[in-house]
Parts: structure tokens; sequence; C-alpha cells
């Protein structure tokens, strides 16, 4: 296949990497936040968080596209203060793989918190560690490995988007053609050849993710027992 056509590649990784990005952050913040704490409508926020696990993507994708149209209330406010257009561009489809992924990094990163040993973070605090200096130093490196499967399953996810992606970002070939959307589209115009390659690619994508990630759980798990039976 010629160079050109290895735009999908490109901008899937592209579109995947900052999604990822994005999502680690504030998916670590709402965990970290909310994660040990119990209050009135806990439950119903955390619902709200996974939602998108749930819902068909196309649904979630017509969600999006209200809200980032250009009579969106957000997609208006982006065009008029900053000349961004959401709908039909990358950027669409880069917050299409936030809200799907979202879910995965934060049931991830709240599970990783949770199992942090509070007294630890306590023992800290009583020594004059101030929260972000236990947050760092304690509580971040304990939930390491339950934040990078998070990071791990969101980066897949944000690849293999397909439905959320086709109804905010559209189809426009090297612009917001990723691999799901070329593999759509190739077979809905007969050229099975260069669905097939498109297909071979992520599926080599996602198996060697998934595979790293549990090679690297399972080093993890005897790294810990052989530490913990010293």
């Amino acid at each position: 296949m010629a160079s050109a056509d290895y735009t999908p590649l490109i901008l899937s990784l592209k579109v995947a990497a900052i999604s990822t990005t994005i999502v680690f952050i504030i998916g670590i913040f709402f965990a970290h936040l909310i994660a040990r704490k119990q209050f009135f409508g806990k439950s119903i926020i955390e619902s709200f968080f996974l939602l998108p696990l749930v819902l068909p993507p196309t649904v979630v994708g017509f969600g999006l596209l209200l809200l980032f149209g250009k009579n969106g209330w957000l997609g208006k406010w982006l065009l008029d203060w900053f000349d961004v257009q959401v709908v039909f561009s990358w950027i669409g489809a880069v917050i299409a793989s936030i809200v799907v992924s979202f879910p995965l990094m934060y049931q991830s990163a709240a599970a990783a918190f949770a199992n942090v040993d509070v007294r630890l973070e306590k023992a800290a605090r009583t020594m004059g560690a101030s929260n972000w200096r236990v947050f760092w130093t304690i509580a971040f490196p304990l939930a390491w490995p339950g934040l990078l499967a998070g990071l791990v399953l969101s980066f897949a996810r944000g690849l293999g988007e397909f439905g959320a992606t086709l109804m905010l970002a559209g189809y426009i070939p090297g612009k917001t053609d990723t691999i799901p959307m070329a593999i759509y589209f190739a077979v809905e115009s007969g050229h099975m050849e260069k669905a097939t390659f498109w297909v071979i690619i992520i599926v080599a994508l996602g198996f060697s993710t998934i595979t790293w990630l549990n090679w690297w759980s399972k080093r993890n798990m005897r790294r810990f027992a052989n530490e913990k039976g010293r």
C-alpha cells in the first residue's frame, strides 16, 4: 500500500494517544477525589461516569452531537470564542474516544486507590507531609499497577472506537478516517482487500496491547509475591 494509505493508522494512534492522556489525568483526579469518600449521591455520580459502558455508541454519539454541534451550547461556545469546530473534525474523534474510554480508566483508578492502605497516608500526614506529597509518594506509586491497567485499556478502547466517532466526527478521508472508519467504509464500497488489511492491523495492535498488559500484570504479581515472601 502507498504511504498515503497509512493515514488511518497515524490518525488512530494520534486520537488514541491524546484521548488516553486526557482520560488518564481526569480519571485519576475523580477516582482519587471520591474513591474512599461516602456521601449522598455518590452512586449517582459513579453511575453517570460509567454510563457510556452500557449505552450503545450511537446513543453516546448522538448526545455528543447535541452538545458539541453548531447549535449545541458547548459547540456554539467553542466556535464563537475559539473558532473551533468539533463536528466533522479530528477533535470530535478525540472527544468521542475520551467519553467512551473514561469509564475504564475511572473504574481501574477507583479500585486501585481503594486498595491503598489508608494508614500509610495517615502516618505520612502526621509526619507533616502535605496532601500533594502524600499522593505522589504513597497513593500514586502503590496504585500504579491498577492505573497502568486502566491506561492500557483506555488506549485500546480509544483505538477501536467507532459508533460515537461516526456520529460526531463523521467520515472525511485524510481528516477523520480512523482505522474502524476505514474498515467500515472499505466494506461498504466493496474494497474487501483494504478492509482486511486494516482489520489485521487493528487486531494486531489490540492483541499486542492486551498481551503486554497480561504479561506485565503477571510479572508484577510474581515480583510482589517474592518480596512478600522475604
